[in-house]
């Protein structure tokens, strides 16, 4: 779901109302709150003229952030609701959720665990409402990927995901405390050629083939397209924790250089809490939330 980033350019100009501290360059600077001239509203923390510290940021489409800032971007911890009814809770940098962070779906569905540049990406659980089934495994920009496992109400699969398809040997761990063992084969989709679709794969074989007579690089093809993943089972065993295929584990992540050279710069910011952003002691979602985020961060160095 695209967001709006806030007020942009804009807020360099003394169009619209802003009622708060300066510094002696003229510039906003200290506790303050401003309606922008798009409709926005912002009330919080400003240093050298920009957003900084903690603050409250209302779209005029009906989002809001609460959260911490720098350099007029979210960056810290925040929670943004957006339009639709759903939410985020957790890291930010950069005006991207980036770290640990939960995402509320307005149907229900709730997903837990790493961030990177926007995008679930790394170690994570996602609860499906309307089924009520629980993944857990590793996503890579925003796909399934790797090792993972699903759990039913009765049974739990452990296995292997490519793009979003379990693929690969896997289990069945039942509750009657017995293990079916096979695999995932992706086969072709009836469906998918009945509607004429697979005709693309075959441009794609065929411009491949053209690129590489040409000594051009060869364009991946996505193996998925097209494709079902259909379970063959082999045979059928007691449970023993040694057959269960890998557990999924936290991705490195690599930041780039202007990244870590952001995260070097000490600013003298000052930083306030207005009672209407603030989170109240014994807020119990709040203190709930950060419980969750300890716990991924310890089994995360535990892991490592």
């Amino acid at each position: 779901m695209a967001e709006e980033k806030g007020e942009g350019p804009e807020d360099v100009d003394t169009i619209g109302i802003y009622v708060g501290g300066r510094n002696v360059e003229g510039e906003r600077h200290g506790e303050g709150w401003a309606v922008l001239p798009n409709g926005d509203f912002y009330q919080g923390c400003y240093f050298q003229g920009m957003r900084n510290g903690k603050g409250l940021y209302v779209f005029k489409n009906g989002a809001r952030y609460e959260g911490e800032w720098r350099h007029a971007m979210k960056y810290g911890v925040g929670h943004m609701t957006y339009p639709d009814g759903s939410r985020y809770e957790g890291d930010w940098r950069h005006d991207l959720k980036h770290g640990f962070g939960a995402y509320y779906y307005p149907n229900g569905d709730i997903y837990e665990g790493a961030w990177f540049k926007g995008k679930r990406h790394g170690l994570g659980t996602y609860f499906y409402a309307e089924n009520q089934v629980k993944f857990m495994g590793t996503w890579v920009d925003g796909v399934i990927e790797g090792p993972g496992q699903i759990m039913y109400p009765r049974v739990r699969f452990h296995g292997s995901w490519y793009k979003g398809i379990p693929k690969g040997s896997g289990c069945f761990v039942f509750d009657t405390n017995c293990m079916q063992h096979g695999f995932y084969l992706l086969t072709k989709d009836p469906d998918y050629e009945e509607l004429g679709e697979g005709e693309e794969e075959k441009e794609e074989k065929t411009a491949n083939d053209e690129r590489l007579e040409e000594g051009e690089e060869e364009i991946e093809v996505d193996e998925t397209l097209g494709k079902v993943a259909v379970w063959r089972a082999r045979n059928v065993t007691a449970y023993m924790a040694e057959f269960l295929p890998p557990e999924p584990v936290p991705l490195p992540v690599h930041d780039s250089i202007p990244s870590l050279a952001l995260e070097s710069i000490e600013t003298d910011v000052l930083r306030f809490e207005p009672p209407s952003i603030a989170a109240e002691e014994g807020d119990d979602d709040n203190d709930s939330w950060l419980l969750h985020r300890q716990q991924f961060l310890e089994e995360t160095e535990q892991r490592d």
